[in-house]
């Protein structure tokens, strides 16, 4: 159907496309989890809360599942290298959303404050800790991930988990965690009236101001402290994977070229921050389902400013620049990769068909009178 080179360009879209989908989807779940504990003063109110997400959180995952799936399938080399150098960061991502399924099934069913408190603070837990994770991974792949190839290509990653937590990723984690904070508060004044409607725009201010500034501020630090990585050999784009027959150098603010070579990827950043302004502007005004189409938006832009940057590397080497996985030099064959374009063609409308139909079915305002008269089958 396409030829070698334009198949990797195209799942490396693809799979851009299922991160952003995982961040609005999922995220908007998460960002509601985050703010259980404190946009809910009671239990009903609490109540409430969970229940604006409670329908949906579960067929949300399919995003997460996907992308999982997606990058085994595509990009063999990233996924068992990443998963070797951050297993025990994607460890800390799987038992914090343990805390979800039977968070949301059994918070309810014991009418006992110390039990409900304690679910509630475990769906905190399994809304805050993966995107917080995911944010520090992102920042460590900037900074280059210390990992090396052999001649049979296994890799051996040679850093800690504790060297992941380092301030710049650690920034990359407040921004992640502010934006989808930010877009589960646009979400859940979508959803709520009154005074919980009220408190998650008191967030959607702050986290929205946070994102502002956060996402700000590591392109300020990119810019003047992170060298990037540069390919100086000459890239077939048609060739058979070979993670090791390229030349790779460090320079200062090679993270930038791509913005300097295409005017055009400058959209991506101003989308970020539009996206936010926009939101928060239509969210004040009572335009919550365009607020949330916005914060949405802005997800695209702050995640596409990621991708747009680190293109065409998916996971550099800090120790073996060389070793770097790229876009031309980590995936798998053309049958695969065409394969599963086909599989995707055929499959992900059928999934964003359903779901959207599920939200027009099951949407509407949550309300205190809502869970109390439905008290034995709402969450």
């Amino acid at each position: 159907m396409f030829d070698y080179e334009t198949l990797k360009l195209i799942w490396w879209l693809l799979v851009g496309v299922l991160l952003v989908g995982f961040a609005i989807m999922d995220g908007h779940d998460m960002g509601v989890g985050t703010l259980l504990p404190f946009v809910g003063k009671n239990d009903t109110e609490r109540r409430v809360v969970i229940n604006t997400v409670g329908p949906h959180w579960d067929g949300n995952q399919v995003w997460f599942i996907t992308g999982g799936g997606a990058i085994f399938a595509a990009w063999p080399l990233v996924y068992a290298t990443a998963f070797s150098g951050f297993y025990w960061a994607m460890l800390a991502v799987l038992w914090a959303l343990f805390f979800r399924p039977v968070g949301f099934d059994y918070r309810s069913k014991i009418h006992n404050a110390t039990w409900r408190n304690t679910w509630d603070w475990g769906l905190f837990i399994g809304g805050a800790v993966p995107p917080l994770i995911f944010g520090v991974a992102f920042g460590n792949l900037f900074q280059g991930v210390p990992f090396s190839f052999d001649d049979h290509l296994v890799s051996t990653y040679s850093g800690s988990f504790w060297a992941l937590l380092n301030p710049f990723a650690l920034l990359c984690g407040a921004v992640s965690t502010a934006m989808i904070t930010f877009h589960g508060a646009i979400y859940l004044a979508h959803r709520t009236q009154g005074e919980i409607q009220w408190r998650a725009l008191r967030a959607a201010g702050f986290f929205g101001g946070l994102l502002v500034l956060t996402f700000a501020a590591a392109g300020l630090w990119l810019w003047m402290s992170i060298p990037g990585y540069v390919i100086q050999s000459t890239v077939d784009g048609a060739a058979l994977p070979d993670p090791l027959a390229k030349t790779v150098v460090r320079e200062a603010g090679a993270w930038f070229a791509n913005y300097r070579r295409y005017p055009a990827t400058l959209a991506l950043p101003l989308l970020g921050f539009a996206g936010v302004i926009a939101a928060q502007a239509l969210a004040r005004s009572g335009r919550t389902m365009a607020a949330f189409w916005a914060s949405s938006l802005a997800i695209v832009g702050v995640i596409g400013t990621a991708g747009a940057a680190l293109f065409p590397f998916i996971m550099p080497s800090s120790i073996d620049p060389d070793a770097s996985l790229t876009v031309w030099d980590s995936v798998s064959s053309r049958l695969t990769l065409n394969i599963m374009l086909w599989a995707t063609l055929i499959f992900m409308p059928i999934i964003i068909v359903y779901t959207s139909w599920a939200y027009r079915v099951m949407g509407g305002k949550v309300t205190a009178a809502y869970v109390r008269e439905n008290s034995h089958s709402a969450y």
